[in-house]
């Protein structure tokens, strides 16, 4: 449904984007291509929030107002492979297809510029530092939605795995809730050989691993769905010595706030009795990174159908399992009814997994999203009488 001339322009963009990834918070080229793309296209454009994030805005006339959502940021991996558009960036590279989610974005931007098949107002948000950094949440906290108000606001995120051509979403939790923790576990340091003349840390800290295990499986329900990981430790330095103290850090991921309370005050309480018993002390913190991202039942309805106008009925999964990895998007989903949806780019073998250092977006899936927001915009922001 796009020009081939929009095609051709998407792989470009995309191609020139994973040469060139921009990490949270520094994406001044990828924003200054996203600027000016759309002000060719016809957008009012405005930049400066978070920093590096861009709006634009076209309106057709009277009507409602809605946001679409892409994210602009890279990782800090290392690309491995040989495609003629890789990193050069060392260090840096689009292991999570933000490069796509981009290009497509102003792919549909170019398109409904030129078509104006809807009534209302368009918001296309380019949002920096989706990546463990809360971009999302500093648009907002700078006046996003003050200055561009949305009644719906819309995200999407490409699915390794999931066959290409495929949507799915559902009419709730789409993606867990993102949490951090540190806890330094302290005791006395002594020599390694005379381990009763000090406190060591190590043995509770190695307990304590132990005992968030039975967070999940003993303090939450069943039904529940929720992830405790300690994915870091770090303590001494040397073979003889035990040392005054342990760090761990960790994350932990659910679905919902009630679980969200129940697993930061079960993780504080166990690593401080579990500290206690053995004579040391534990300083936990815990911070509450991104909320879980939940879709409004209505508008993951008009998700499903603009999707199924693209891949078929039979190309829409209305039920899909949530993830239980995390996204930003829950802070907008938290102030404007939206939905957020994935959208398959291959099957499991054939596509590397997203975070992987051999991770490239499949361009045979531009035109796809591209043409999911072009039918998203045109079936919620239809003209009075066409029965959208």
């Amino acid at each position: 449904m796009l020009d081939d001339d929009i095609l051709e322009a998407m792989a470009g963009w995309r191609h020139d984007l994973h040469a060139h990834p921009e990490t949270a918070f520094t994406e001044l080229r990828t924003s200054d291509l996203v600027a000016r793309e759309l002000t060719i296209s016809g957008f009012s454009v405005h930049r400066g929030l978070a920093g590096t994030g861009v709006v634009g805005t076209l309106v057709t006339g009277p009507g409602p107002a809605i946001g679409l959502r892409a994210d602009m940021d890279a990782l800090d991996i290392g690309e491995l492979g040989t495609l003629p558009y890789v990193s050069r960036h060392a260090g840096k590279m689009h292991a999570c297809g933000h490069d796509g989610h981009t290009a497509m974005l102003l792919g549909a931007a170019r398109h409904l510029a030129r078509t104006r098949g809807f009534a209302g107002t368009l918001h296309v948000i380019f949002q920096p530092a989706e990546e463990n950094e809360g971009g999302g949440r500093r648009m907002i906290e700078e006046g996003l939605f003050d200055r561009f108000p949305c009644q719906e606001i819309f995200g999407l995120h490409n699915w390794p795995g999931t066959p290409l051509g495929r949507f799915a979403v559902n009419r709730a939790t789409m993606m867990a809730s993102f949490d951090t923790f540190e806890i330094v576990v302290t005791g006395r340091g002594c020599h390694g050989a005379m381990p009763e003349t000090g406190v060591d840390p190590i043995v509770p800290a190695a307990a304590i691993v132990t005992g968030f295990q039975s967070i999940v499986s003993r303090k939450i329900g069943a039904m529940e769905k929720a992830v405790v990981s300690v994915t870091q430790i770090h303590g001494g330095d040397t073979w003889n010595v035990i040392p005054d103290s342990v760090t761990l850090r960790g994350t932990a991921r659910c679905m919902t706030p009630a679980v969200q309370d129940a697993i930061e005050r079960h993780l504080g309480a166990l690593a401080q009795g579990i500290a206690e018993a053995h004579g040391a002390v534990a300083d936990v913190r815990y911070h509450r990174r991104y909320p879980a991202t939940i879709n409004d039942p209505r508008a993951a309805d008009k998700a499903a159908v603009a999707a199924a106008m693209v891949a078929g009925r039979e190309g829409v999964t209305t039920d899909c399992l949530p993830s239980m990895a995390s996204e930003d998007f829950g802070f907008m989903l938290e102030r404007v009814p939206g939905a957020y949806i994935f959208m398959g780019v291959g099957d499991a073998g054939h596509q590397a997994a997203l975070h992987n250092p051999h991770y490239d977006f499949n361009d045979a899936a531009l035109g796809l999203g591209a043409a999911y927001w072009v039918r998203l915009v045109e079936h919620v922001l239809a003209p009075a009488g066409t029965g959208g």
